[in-house]
């Protein structure tokens, strides 16, 4: 079984990312499993045609017993959906709801397939968010950042996340990559490509900004299930192929944060 997290900056596209690499290995004949691990809950809406699928936070909160149909559904292409959800606004820590669905997860024997995709929020790395990596789920972590300074700040934090949690036991993970998800930047492939060089990674793929992506969602859709033909989907398909061959997972080192923002002054 892969498993396999993608991290970044909130709103930099992780969740859209995630969904069409779903679909993307489901036309493989893989057996895929798409796990939310943000409060948002969105993760795998355009999987489940706009729906927003209860949440295991949710479901522990209403429930004495859970049975596994509560919490996991069937998406497009027969992808298997999980939401970890989160507390309300302003109550509670945003991590909890990982940690309750890793632990109902196992317990349910749930957690299984070819492909585990988890989708993070990468803005801070808690001890909640970062429990994929730290208790040896997602053994590849694939940054999805854009050349915006911030989105690359966010990129850098989980390097020393991955660094410092690859001393522990029970750690596996390794970095498998940067995805750059285009916001149209001057020079943007080639910051990203560079800051992948100076953290000791691989560049994987540029994603460039396209309005297929923004129509397909409004349609309540992955592009590769709005637009299977379209170049869009083409490159969805590429990066998923890339990463099921990818065998080059490493130990970044993170930048300080002059050397960042001299880095980003290079290219912008």
């Amino acid at each position: 079984m892969r498993q396999i997290a993608l991290y970044g900056k909130g709103g930099i596209g992780k969740s859209t990312t995630s969904a069409n690499l779903s679909v993307a290995f489901a036309e493989m004949g893989l057996d895929v499993m798409q796990i939310g691990c943000d409060p948002k809950h969105d993760s795998t809406r355009m999987l489940m045609n706009g729906r927003w699928i209860p949440t295991v936070l949710e479901q522990m909160y209403e429930r004495k017993d859970i049975a596994m149909n509560d919490v996991v559904f069937t998406g497009f292409g027969g992808t298997r959906c999980v939401e970890a959800g989160g507390p309300e606004p302003g109550i509670g820590c945003a991590g909890r709801g990982i940690i309750a669905t890793f632990q109902l997860l196992e317990k349910m024997k749930a957690l299984y397939g070819d492909i585990v995709i988890y989708d993070v929020l990468g803005d801070v790395v808690c001890g909640g968010f970062a429990m994929p990596m730290r208790d040896g789920y997602a053994r590849e972590v694939y940054l999805v950042t854009s050349g915006e300074l911030m989105s690359l700040y966010a990129a850098n934090n989980i390097c020393k996340a991955i660094a410092r949690l690859s001393q522990r036991g029970t750690a596996r993970c390794r970095l498998g990559g940067v995805i750059c998800n285009s916001k149209n930047m001057d020079n943007e492939r080639e910051l990203v490509e560079e800051f992948a060089n100076r953290i000791g990674s691989n560049f994987v793929q540029f994603i460039p900004r396209d309005k297929a992506v923004q129509v397909a969602e409004v349609n309540r859709m992955t592009v590769i299930e709005y637009a299977p033909i379209s170049l869009q989907a083409e490159i969805y398909r590429g990066l998923a192929k890339t990463i099921l061959a990818n065998e080059d997972l490493r130990i970044p080192k993170a930048l300080e944060l002059d050397e960042l923002e001299n880095l980003a002054r290079e290219y912008l």
